[in-house]
């Protein structure tokens, strides 16, 4: 809150609409709101996703086009068929990544879906959306049907590849998880993958859900079983490995394959460990064959 008009709507959000009436005398505490709208870059994403090629893929592709810093102070919009016809989860996995861009903040439509996850009436939010003048500061146009699944290498998130200029390369952990890829669709594409099959000798695949709820999720549909009986070890909902701060720290003369967002040096443990990005199949495909293959021939 500042000392302007807005303290006194906020003040009112917090007592009439939270309900409470303990409040930090307004006159002392100070939240400074930040009253720049940052211009906005559209990314027009269409077609069908190809078998193989998932959310993670698509963020990755745009943030190696971009950069890291090609969104800085920027609000990112994604819109088109292929946005519409991604899950909520999908979607939230391009939004969790959109600050790896820069990005202030990252928008989609609301639609169905979004309201049916949110549990509130669409009625209300018809009008979250961008007017048919609206002007953006640049447009991005995609295609996905002709996207391959890609990859982050060390150790910058925008060193990104396609993953058949990877195939082979030796992994000894593997990380599918955080709050980027540890929903529950990412981990039932995980079990689908590694079904019937074992994780290699000398790889630690390490599974982190990411939240109590999805670990209920998957416990009760059989998902961590088909995982544990592959060999992958499920450590309790957290950050974890993301972080680098339990349950499979990666030492100097590892390289790792993960679904998480970030790669930089000394992330996820020592900082002469290689950390790769990547989506939930490709995790689960290079714990299978020991090193980065293309999940397609996996899927």
């Amino acid at each position: 809150m500042t000392n302007d008009a807005t303290r006194h709507i906020s003040i009112d959000i917090f007592e009439n609409k939270i309900k409470n009436k303990q409040i930090f005398d307004p006159e002392k505490v100070v939240f400074i709101i930040d009253h720049n709208v940052p211009a906005t870059l559209r990314f027009n994403i269409n077609g069908e996703l190809p078998q193989g090629v998932f959310a993670k893929d698509i963020i990755l592709k745009i943030i190696g086009d971009i950069g890291v810093d090609g969104a800085n102070y920027r609000a990112m919009e994604f819109a088109g068929s292929t946005i519409k016809n991604l899950t909520v989860a999908s979607r939230l996995t391009l939004s969790n990544m959109a600050v790896e861009a820069g990005a202030k903040v990252d928008i989609m439509e609301p639609d169905k879906k979004t309201f049916e996850f949110s549990k509130v009436n669409g009625r209300e939010y018809n009008y979250l959306k961008s007017d048919d003048d609206a002007c953006f500061e640049k447009v991005f146009e995609y295609d996905v049907s002709k996207f391959s699944p890609v990859v982050a290498c060390p150790s910058n998130v925008d060193n990104v590849k396609n993953i058949e200029e990877l195939k082979g390369t030796v992994i000894n952990q593997v990380f599918l998880g955080s709050c980027t890829n540890g929903r529950l669709e990412d981990l039932e594409i995980a079990a689908k993958i590694v079904k019937g099959k074992k994780v290699t000798t000398f790889v630690k695949f390490v599974i982190t859900p990411a939240s109590r709820k999805i670990y209920e999720e998957v416990t009760k549909k059989g998902i961590i079983s088909t995982l544990v009986e592959a060999g992958a070890i499920v450590n309790p909902p957290a950050c974890g490995l993301c972080c680098g701060r339990s349950g499979g720290i990666v030492s100097a003369v590892e390289r790792a394959i993960s679904t998480n967002n970030r790669n930089f040096l000394g992330r996820m443990g020592e900082l002469k460990a290689e950390i790769f990005l990547a989506s939930q199949a490709s995790a689960a495909a290079a714990a299978l064959a020991g090193r980065i293959v293309d999940q397609r021939e996996y899927v």
